[in-house]
């Protein structure tokens, strides 16, 4: 996950514990404009570490991949003012589908979809924070040796759910990441089809460790129970702004 922010990143600038990771086009986005923090730190130091490395940004977003240490930088982070979130890492240890209606799109085919699904999110932010967090994606095909976006379409050919899928078979990954599913089209089926599509791609490729990042305490981390993802470790996220 260290690994696919700097590559995805434009420039990045060390820091104690970690760095910080840049795309000056993408400022609206808090993933491509972040601190990450991937070894030990100083917990009551790294409030004063994000601030500088992010106090040119109306927001500051801090990703502690570690246990230990996020448990440690929760308290300085907290009292000055930002959010702590957990997210699941949770492996794949089900079945991998023999096929799936989903395929591989591109982004030509997403901006539409994720236009909306974004407004919808986020009906009172400028049109200009949208296109950054469509436009993102564009940013993600550097992070990992093969990113590919699958989406499950409609009998009419629109993209109804989509996700992105890195690979790097050199090491046997894959991260399933930022599934959605347009309003007008949830619970037909079409997320379903997104992740079995996605899994079998990544088996093919010879990724024997398929792997995705869920809200620790949203619904989504038990639709994916279901369909064979258990939970190995966490990492954590701490915003403000």
């Amino acid at each position: 996950m260290a690994d696919f922010a700097r590559r995805q990143a434009t420039r990045t600038v060390g820091l104690p514990g970690g760095f910080a990771a840049y795309d000056d086009d993408l400022a609206h986005s808090r993933a491509n404009n972040q601190v990450v923090i991937d070894a030990a730190v100083d917990p009551e130091a790294l409030p004063a570490i994000a601030e500088e490395a992010l106090g040119h940004l109306p927001h500051r977003l801090v990703s502690v991949l570690d246990e230990e240490t996020a448990r440690a930088c929760a308290g300085p982070l907290v009292r000055a003012g930002y959010t702590h979130s957990a997210y699941l890492v949770m492996l794949h240890t089900g079945p991998v589908p023999d096929r799936a209606a989903a395929e591989e799109v591109g982004l030509d085919a997403l901006r539409g979809p994720l236009t909306v699904r974004w407004r919808g999110i986020l009906p009172d932010v400028e049109d200009e924070v949208v296109r950054h967090l469509v436009e993102r994606r564009s940013a993600r095909l550097r992070g990992a040796d093969d990113v590919r976006f699958i989406g499950s379409r409609t009998a009419g050919g629109e993209v109804a759910s989509w996700a992105d899928l890195y690979l790097d078979p050199a090491a046997g990954l894959a991260q399933i990441e930022d599934l959605m599913t347009a309003e007008a089209h949830f619970r037909r089926g079409h997320a379903d089809a997104v992740v079995a599509a996605a899994l079998r791609l990544a088996a093919d490729a010879g990724c024997a460790t398929r792997f995705l990042t869920a809200d620790a305490t949203d619904w989504p981390r038990h639709w994916y129970e279901r369909r064979g993802f258990r939970v190995i470790g966490h990492s954590h996220v701490f915003e403000r702004g």
